[in-house]
């Protein structure tokens, strides 16, 4: 039988490959990845853009009632598509793989990376935007999720997904015991933002909070940048670990032939493995 993630490449080069001639030759049928809608955010003061991947089944009328998960993504131009084969390929009957239950993506697009995904500013030079983590948590958890909810047929159980300075929020999140999330993959966080700030929230976190699920993927960056990245990924598990007192639901998995730019197609794969281990 072949590795999963082999099988998952070969997928996708079948896809790339054999799939260009038959959307070539059937020119007037289009394959639908997903759809966009945009969102007037009250708490942001500005107009927000998302894409949605719906799963198979959802057109599905014999089981209309059905309800599905829902994994809010960031850095949606960048990862949607990546992010839908990979939930496609996991979770699709048709393919019989059943991984994961079929499940809806909503990805959002950005407009400043530094004010959403940062809870902190740093002094710079230049004036800056940043710090804003906060008020983009509130929309996702306050605006974007109800309206999800009230469109779409979704079930309570919800992931946040993101890469880098988004996997920062990411983990802020985590550690917020109000969060509604209830599974989190980190990939390759930017944790060097507010290194020591972290470490203090691990140490005010509720205990209610390990009860959820958080998978941290690193990335070999390169020279000495690689040891303090995973030295400080490391940290930030093992102070969890300590302040855990007992079994901890996190995963923290390091990638040596990866960068930080390609670690997030095979992160959002292996955390979608961790996540639903026993599905």
């Amino acid at each position: 039988m072949a590795h999963p993630i082999k099988q998952l490449i070969i997928t996708f080069f079948t896809f790339t490959t054999f799939g260009g001639t038959t959307l070539l030759a059937q020119q007037d049928t289009d394959l639908i990845v997903g759809s966009k809608f945009s969102i007037n955010s009250t708490i942001l003061g500005e107009e927000r853009t998302m894409y949605i991947s719906l799963p198979d089944s959802y057109a599905d009328l014999s089981i209309a009632q059905k309800k599905y998960p829902i994994m809010i993504l960031l850095d949606g131009y960048t990862h949607f598509k990546t992010a839908a084969g990979i939930v496609h390929f996991m979770g699709s009957d048709s393919n019989g793989n059943r991984m994961i239950p079929e499940t809806i993506i909503v990805a959002i697009e950005n407009i400043d990376r530094e004010k959403d995904f940062t809870i902190t500013k740093i002094k710079t030079k230049r004036p800056n935007t940043m710090g804003g983590g906060k008020n983009f948590l509130g929309f996702i958890e306050k605006e974007l999720i109800p309206y999800v909810d009230k469109n779409y047929n979704t079930k309570t159980h919800r992931i946040l997904a993101a890469h880098s300075l988004g996997g920062l929020l990411t983990l802020n999140a985590y550690m917020d015991e109000n969060s509604l999330f209830d599974a989190y993959i980190a990939i390759d966080p930017s944790i060097w933002w507010s290194e020591q700030l972290m470490t203090e929230k691990v140490y005010a976190i509720s205990p209610s909070v390990f009860k959820k699920k958080l998978y941290i993927a690193t990335a070999n960056q390169g020279d000495d940048s690689y040891v303090k990245n995973k030295k400080r990924h490391d940290t930030f598990y093992a102070v969890l670990e300590k302040r855990a007192e007992g079994a901890i639901k996190v995963k923290i998995e390091y990638f040596e032939n990866e960068s930080h730019r390609s670690v997030p197609l095979i992160a959002f794969y292996q955390g979608l493995r961790y996540l639903y281990e026993e599905h």
